[in-house]
């Protein structure tokens, strides 16, 4: 997930200050008198664009909605309607709610081509939205297309070490990683990199950002040492800006409980995936994919340390929620499934394993291409499926 805001302690002092006092005026009354009082959609948009910068997404959620509901009933310009569509699409996507992201974002990209000439930054920022939208939902090939298209965009009124072209660089890194290309996705965070430590200070909110992505390459790296300390440092400085238990801080939770995990370390994993998955219940009603990569951690934690029994219910609850979330067709699917498939392999249960390897391998091999991690990973599962199967057979005979 992006980062959802930025602020400087004065500018969030002022920010919440803004908060308080829409929270007054935006009683249920007022709202059930939105004909009589007659608000436009760019007022409602504001309104929403307050509480979805602190990632209050509950309460934006009725006015994002309602503004493009007026907007449309109101016949405004298309620009306006097309602000009105992305910023539903900012939303549900931060909700867990892909598909409706994906078609607000579709929309609004369709309006902006007819609005703005073929390579206004406009259009970049759109076409980098519907990249992540894709990502999460596992379609790489899409999201790739957007993302290229995005920076042809951006390059063509940007120098290459331009301020606005870090993030670009760091969703590109994102996207690289996913799909198993560490060495590359390596080369554009240092360009990121080199680019942030020029415009902000090291505890920056963007620089923790950056942070993170990196140590999670590092640990699939192995680099688990860097990856701790890197992603440590990242969380401090989150945690300085938002306070140790705000529901912003879920992504890095959940970042560092997996490099945790990675790296044997898996009472500190478990603490914090518990404690991202009980925000995440808190914040979001429905399955939430990040409900699903906490569950996923979880089961893994407790396989490792015997616990079958709880590893089940974190891992039958983790496809669920993903199947629900990004789709039974996706990558994070696929993993959640191989992850049931090694604790039924501990538990003697080798031909549900099978079915799960099967559907498993599947799945990743229409995404990746044959040398992909996870593809990698799912084989390891089958071998060490087909070696407990072999030990059976053996002792089995033996018997006879």
């Amino acid at each position: 997930m992006k980062a959802v805001t930025n602020l400087s302690k004065s500018k969030t002092t002022r920010l919440f200050v803004l908060i308080i006092v829409m929270g007054a005026l935006l009683t249920p009354d007022l709202l059930a008198r939105k004909n009589k009082t007659k608000l436009s959609s760019r007022s409602l948009r504001g309104m929403a664009r307050i509480y979805m910068a602190t990632g209050d997404y509950a309460k934006a959620k009725p006015l994002a909605e309602q503004a493009l509901s007026v907007a449309r009933l109101k016949n405004v310009s298309n620009d306006e309607l097309a602000f009105c569509l992305l910023d539903l699409a900012y939303l549900y996507q931060y909700m867990g709610q892909l598909q409706k992201a994906e078609k607000m974002c579709e929309l609004g990209l369709t309006l902006q081509t007819k609005i703005y000439y073929e390579k206004h930054p406009y259009i970049a920022y759109t076409l980098r939205t519907a990249s992540d939208i894709y990502q999460e939902q596992g379609k790489y090939s899409k999201a790739q297309e957007m993302l290229s298209k995005a920076l042809d965009i951006m390059l063509d009124s940007h120098l290459p070490d331009d301020k606005t072209m870090a993030q670009f660089y760091i969703d590109k890194g994102e996207l690289l990683v996913a799909q198993g290309k560490l060495n590359d996705a390596e080369n554009y965070y240092s360009k990121a990199t080199n680019i942030l430590k020029e415009v902000y200070t090291d505890d920056h909110l963007y620089s923790s950002n950056l942070k993170l992505k990196k140590a999670e390459l590092y640990s699939l790296q192995g680099k688990y040492d860097q990856a701790v300390e890197l992603a440590a440092a990242a969380l401090s400085t989150q945690e300085k800006s938002y306070g140790q238990e705000h529901h912003l801080l879920i992504p890095a939770w959940l970042t560092v409980a997996q490099i945790k995990q990675n790296s044997n370390q898996y009472i500190e994993s478990e603490v914090l995936a518990q404690k991202a998955l009980a925000s995440i219940q808190k914040r979001y009603k429905g399955d939430h994919p990040m409900a699903g990569k906490a569950l996923c951690i979880l089961g893994n934690v407790y396989i490792s340390q015997g616990k079958y029994a709880q590893a089940e219910q974190a891992s039958k609850n983790a496809v669920k929620v993903l199947e629900k979330s990004v789709g039974p067709n996706s990558d994070q699917t696929a993993m959640a499934l191989n992850n049931l498939a090694k604790l039924y392999i501990y538990q003697g249960k080798y031909k549900q394993a099978e079915k799960l390897c099967d559907r498993a391998l599947t799945t990743l091999e229409t995404i990746f291409d044959n040398e992909h991690p996870n593809i990698s990973e799912v084989h390891k599962t089958i071998d060490q499926l087909q070696y407990k199967r072999s030990l059976t057979t053996e002792v089995a005979m033996f018997k006879i």
